[in-house]
């Protein structure tokens, strides 16, 4: 019987190390995603300054992100700046600095927004009833904007996850990169090999992914079922 091909996938250890390369990949956006809550949940709060020239930057900030492909800040960051500057600077932390960029604009609308949907009514209860600004906000506001914000931050999680493949033009052993060094390794031997290799790395992005996506959706169906 013909060899298809998927036997290059148990050859040696290579599954194994698709499986470090991809260990690789959730490294680089957990982290990501963590810096990005961080500065995020401060840029969200920027954006609701009242000074309009604090929202102005902001704007810009965020407008810059969504505009520039992460590939291209990667590459001025990596190839650009790092180099022009002189400093040591690895693929992987390239990575995180760049992807820590992107996110934390993105989770600063999120905030924002979250913040602008919370109805005026709920600060004026709070004030009501007697409480500080302080109060209202870690009692009222902080645990609504937290429900409103985690649907689509578990989606930016889903989407830096899939952007780190990114990563492998600037010379991260991630799990694209590692699948291209098996493809290369049997070129000859196993023709058929991007394939396999390729359809393997589709699935394990699939069932790293899916489930943020349900879960996302399931978070999302459930606060829209408490506000009815």
């Amino acid at each position: 019987m013909r060899d298809m091909g998927i036997s290059v996938l148990f050859q040696g250890n290579n599954f194994v190390r698709l499986l470090i390369g991809l260990l690789a990949s959730l490294r680089i956006a957990a982290i990501a995603m963590a810096l990005s809550v961080v500065f995020g949940v401060l840029v969200g709060m920027m954006m609701r300054s009242k000074h309009g020239w604090i929202r102005f930057l902001c704007r810009c900030y965020l407008e810059v992100v969504r505009i520039m492909p992460q590939l291209v800040l990667l590459f001025l960051v990596y190839f650009g700046a790092a180099k022009h500057l002189g400093i040591d600077m690895s693929g992987e932390v390239a990575a995180i600095l760049v992807f820590t960029f992107w996110g934390a604009a993105e989770m600063g609308d999120l905030v924002r927004s979250s913040l602008i949907s919370i109805p005026k009514h709920q600060y004026d209860s709070g004030y009501a009833l007697g409480l500080t600004k302080w109060q209202v906000t870690v009692h009222i506001i902080i645990p609504q904007t937290v429900k409103r914000l985690l649907p689509s931050g578990v989606n930016l999680l889903t989407r830096m996850i899939k952007t780190t493949s990114l990563v492998v033009l600037i010379g991260v052993v991630e799990v694209v990169k590692v699948g291209k060094q098996i493809i290369d390794a049997s070129r000859y031997t196993v023709p058929t090999s991007a394939l396999w290799v390729y359809g393997a790395i589709f699935l394990l992005y699939f069932i790293i992914c899916y489930p943020f996506s349900k879960l996302a959706t399931s978070l999302e169906r459930h606060r829209k079922e408490e506000s009815v």
